[in-house]
């Protein structure tokens, strides 16, 4: 079974306090990685524990631009081995592991009469689709790129200046309904391979053989020995281990509803002025809404649970795509913003080097023999990252175990027949085949009723994030498993009627 429940949770923890034996791994951190590493071990035979303190996804993995991208952006700055590794994942992402949360994502860039940016932009995006046809993702997966007319132009970013406008360059990337959900998904999946995955569960005084673990929600504390530990909790890795020295950089986007840019079909894509590498990407997405993002920057200091964006990053988004809109943007437009922190390894100097300077590789270091610190990286390479962190506790632990298989196994949802043709698409759009068990397991009343006006999440889902999806809080359920919460005031309305069914699931 790949229910995460309160009641599995306990079950967990307590057979956690009572194991004699050493776990062969303990993981650390519920994010995309530390998820990713959890399905890895657990699938190679290995016994697995994951400890998270807050809830799955709580930090950077669900703060991303919800891309599964194929590295084009590390193409234009010759890191060939990141953009392959790129194209790689992505095709694995989206022809076996979770088909059903990835779909192409038409991206377009206009053309205002600049030749040599347009010149730049389709040699980008002819390189982008060599890396694509290296992967052997089908075209019928993922199209090529090609010119758009003016009229296309028009027909998918509607908004887009009409003055100069000569027509677009387009391509097409992969787009997650949601971040968050992929790492429910993974967590799951490795559940039903038989990991133990303990949400708010603090790990104190950890080492290569072990940790400390305290359950928040009682207060309750118990020591855990394990054979290896892997250190998956990104921009906090230097907490667990303090040889390592994390730069993070923050990554913002803002939130709009889809009108305000005519309910585009396609992410309006507007060069940064003065780089040949940077985008800004107005996205559209699911609930009705656009995310503008993302930025760049420095963000040195103590680190947030949850990141904000400053004026500075708010204006440059707005600036950017403003060049290639018919009626600029204001920030009285603007519904929410959402930031991130990347993990990247500090190899430039600290704050005083450029960010560009910053590999955005992922990098294994292990300390006192088996603490294993998986760091860097990206959401798009998380099943490789996790292989690479779990090689190297097999191989530093000395652990008996089965080769690598997460390539080739598809997450919850994935297969199974397909989902009832009755169903809301956006339904399908978030839980694939398991959509028609959504609602026939479903106990509350009106099941396929929105939870609020105008807000396309339904009471079944509601209470199957807590009846099989390891939510336990009304914020786990707003803010993670359905995403409602990046508008503040979409959160506020929906409250009520996500507490009610909390209160009859515990």
């Amino acid at each position: 079974m790949s229910a995460l429940t309160a009641q599995r949770r306990s079950i967990d923890l307590h057979a956690l306090a009572d194991r004699r034996e050493p776990l062969d791994v303990l993981v650390i951190g519920g994010g995309v990685t530390g998820c990713g590493a959890a399905l890895d071990a657990a699938s190679r035979g290995l016994s697995v524990a994951l400890v998270e303190a807050n809830d799955l996804a709580f930090g950077t993995s669900r703060w991303s631009s919800k891309l599964v991208h194929g590295g084009l952006r590390y193409l234009a700055s010759a890191s060939i081995g990141i953009a392959y590794e790129s194209a790689i994942e992505r095709h694995h992402l989206m022809t076996t592991i979770a088909p059903h949360l990835v779909s192409p994502l038409r991206q377009v860039v206009p053309d205002f009469g600049d030749r040599r940016t347009k010149q730049l932009v389709w040699t980008g995006f002819r390189a982008g689709d060599a890396l694509r046809r290296v992967a052997r993702t089908p075209k019928s997966v993922l199209p090529g790129p090609g010119n758009l007319s003016s009229e296309e132009m028009a027909a998918v970013t509607p908004t887009v200046a009409r003055a100069g406008l000569r027509g677009g360059v387009g391509t097409y990337d992969g787009q997650l309904v949601d971040d968050a959900r992929l790492v429910v998904g993974i967590a799951r999946t490795a559940v039903a391979f038989g990991a133990h995955v303990c949400t708010y569960t603090k790990a104190g005084a950890v080492s290569g053989t072990g940790a400390t673990l305290t359950d928040t929600l009682t207060g309750e504390s118990f020591d855990v020995k394990a054979r290896s530990v892997i250190n998956a909790t990104g921009v906090w890795a230097g907490d667990v281990d303090s040889t390592l020295k994390i730069r993070p950089s923050r990554g913002t986007h803002l939130v709009f509803d889809a009108q305000a840019f005519g309910n585009p079909t396609a992410a309006l894509t507007v060069p940064v002025a003065g780089s040949i590498s940077r985008f800004v990407f107005a996205m559209p997405e699911q609930l009705g809404r656009v995310y503008l993002g993302l930025t760049d920057v420095d963000a040195p200091g103590a680190i947030p649970d949850v990141p904000t964006a400053d004026d500075d990053e708010i204006e440059f988004l707005l600036n950017t795509v403003n060049v290639a809109l018919r009626q600029p943007l204001t920030r009285s437009d603007i519904r929410g913003t959402f930031s991130g922190l990347r993990p990247l390894i500090d190899s430039a100097g600290g704050e005083g080097g450029s960010l560009a300077d910053v590999s955005r590789k992922h990098a294994v270091r292990v300390r006192d023999s088996t603490l294993v610190s998986i760091v860097g990286g990206k959401l798009t390479t998380y099943r490789r990252m996790a292989q690479d962190a779990v090689d190297a506790a097999v191989g530093a632990a000395g652990l008996q175990a089965g080769s690598c298989i997460t390539a080739a196994t598809p997450l919850v949802g994935a297969t199974g027949g397909a989902p009832g043709s009755d169903l809301p698409p956006s339904l399908v759009a978030r839980f694939g085949t398991e959509s028609s068990r959504v609602v026939s397991s479903a106990t509350v009343p009106d099941p396929t009723a929105s939870i609020a006006d105008g807000i396309d999440v339904t009471r079944a889902e509601i209470q199957y994030a807590l009846t099989h999806e390891g939510a336990l809080t009304a914020d786990d359920v707003i803010e993670r498993r359905t995403r409602i919460g990046l508008i503040p005031e979409d959160a506020s309305r929906v409250k009520h009627a996500v507490e009610e069914i909390v209160a009859t699931a515990s």
